[in-house]
Order: C-alpha cells, then sequence, then structure tokens
C-alpha cells in the first residue's frame, strides 16, 4: 500500500464515567466530532468501560467479554463514523482447557477497530506496580510484544500506559517499521508525574524518530494533558490537566521522514536485540 503523505488524527481527553453505556455516549459523539473535522483515528484512553477515581480496581471489577455489549458498541461507533478507535477494556479471561485453573485477573487489552471490526489487539505487557499501586493484583500482563497496524498506509505500533517506561518496548515498535506510537494510558496524578508523562512521551519520539500520541484519561486521579509529539520531540498539540475535549493533528510523511534523514538513529544502531524485532 503507498504511504499517504498526511494522516488526520485525533485524540479524545475526557473522564471515564462509572456508567458503560454513559461511556460510549460519550465516545459516540467524539467520534463523530473527530470524523467531522476529517480525522481517520480516534485515540481514546485507558480502560474505557468504566472508572472511578477513588477506587483503583473499578475498571478491572467492570471488566466485560470481549463479545460483550462495551465492545460492540464501539464496532458500532466505528462503523457509524467510519474512524478507527483505538484505546484499552478490562477483558473477562476465558478458560481454554476444561482443567484448566483459572486465573480470575483480568486482561488489560488494546484495541484497534477499523470498519467496525478488531483488527488487532494487545495484552498490556507491564503493570503499574509501582508509586504504591499493584495493578497485578487485578490484572494478569500480557506476554507478546505490542503489534504494528497499517492505517491508511501509516504504520502504527501501539503501548498501554506504563509500557511507556520501557524504551525497549518503543524501539521493538520502530525497528519493525512504526511510523508514530499510539499510547492509551490513565496516568495517575502524583509529585513529577506530569513531569514524566511530558519527558518520557518525547523521548520515547526522538529516540525512535516517530511520532508519539499520548492520551491519558482525566480526572481527579489522572493527569488528562494528552499530546502528540512529533519525530524530533517537538509538541505538536497538547491539552492540559483540567479540560476535556477533542485535539488534533495531521501527521506528516514530510516531517517524518526529515526527521529520519537528519536524525538517521535507527539506521545507526549497532547492536539489535533480536527479541525486540
Amino acid at each position: 500500500m503507498m504511504s499517504n503523505e498526511c494522516l488526520p488524527v485525533a485524540i479524545a481527553q475526557y473522564t471515564v464515567a462509572r456508567d458503560p453505556e454513559r461511556n460510549l455516549a460519550m465516545i459516540d459523539a467524539f467520534a463523530r466530532d473527530a470524523s467531522d473535522g476529517g480525522a481517520k483515528l480516534l485515540v481514546l484512553p485507558e480502560g474505557l468501560i468504566a472508572r472511578d477515581g477513588d477506587d483503583d480496581s473499578f475498571a478491572a471489577a467492570h471488566a466485560q467479554s470481549i463479545d460483550g455489549p462495551f465492545v460492540a458498541g464501539l464496532r458500532r461507533i466505528s462503523a457509524d463514523h467510519h474512524i478507527v478507535l483505538m484505546g484499552t477494556v478490562h477483558v473477562i479471561p476465558t478458560v481454554h482447557d476444561e482443567g484448566e485453573r483459572p486465573d480470575p485477573r483480568v486482561s488489560n487489552v488494546f484495541l484497534v477497530i477499523r470498519d467496525g471490526e478488531i483488527v488487532t489487539s494487545y495484552s498490556k505487557l507491564h503493570l503499574y506496580d509501582a508509586f504504591a499501586a499493584r495493578e497485578s493484583d487485578v490484572v494478569r500482563p500480557g506476554t507478546v510484544l505490542p503489534p504494528v497496524v497499517d492505517i491508511d498506509g501509516w504504520r502504527l505500533g501501539v503501548m498501554t500506559c506504563y509500557d511507556l517506561r520501557f524504551p525497549e518496548t518503543a524501539r521493538s515498535l520502530a525497528v519493525r517499521g512504526a511510523d508514530a506510537i499510539v499510547v492509551s494510558a490513565a496516568w495517575v496524578r502524583g509529585d513529577l508525574k506530569e513531569h514524566h508523562w511530558a519527558l518520557l512521551t518525547a523521548a520515547r519520539a526522538v529516540e525512535n524518530t516517530c511520532y508519539v500520541l499520548a492520551c491519558s484519561e482525566l480526572s481527579s486521579r489522572n493527569i488528562g494533558c494528552s499530546r502528540i509529539v512529533s519525530p524530533m520531540g517537538e509538541v505538536v498539540v497538547e491539552a492540559d490537566d483540567e479540560h476535556a475535549g477533542l485535539i488534533a493533528a495531521n501527521l506528516s510523511r514530510e516531517r517524518l521522514d526529515e526527521a529520519r534523514r537528519t536524525l538517521p538513529v535507527l539506521a545507526n544502531r549497532r547492536f539489535a536485540d533480536p527479541r525486540l524485532q
């Protein structure tokens, strides 16, 4: 497929509600507005089904089946508005073998939905067992590297929240051809946490000469501050830590190619880790 010169994208920053139906209604409105504005991709936060800013385990406790009503609603929204949706949902595990002892924990699954169909998914590798939190108590970790998916000729890799702190994950996407990295997050507020978010999103962009599209949920618990960063680490557009809404930009193939000509770090690597290929 020939690469398009530009990819219009949007990020929806908002507070995920306790009620799944209300969340679907908000996503539907954001998808409509983004599509009307020309966006081909809408990035959503982490934990889309349900959240409570005062209860860290609420999202996992309200997990659904991948075939359940919430994901069906996301598929409908994608088809209705002709837009690709990216974000994470908490998914109830399935038992494949009759004698298998079930793990009661759920999976935190990044979905890419295009034309009403799930084109790829990814179970979060790095669980947020940091800053006194214990995501692994309720979420099982994934076991494979995140995928790279083609959207209108652009190669997009995906990561979930705490993955951002692991540069080898982003590098694995870049060496597999990612032009941009999409991060779905619920980045927790705290001392220096906003600084870490800004620093890490820019670092992942410039060290891999990729665009970074980073969406964080906005709430009393989580920072918002969603942003799009260029392959040279410049902030293209960003939201603040107070207001919900859409931010949008055009990813430029010319800008990407120029960054990689000027700063050929991917071509100049001397030691490649085959586990990241």
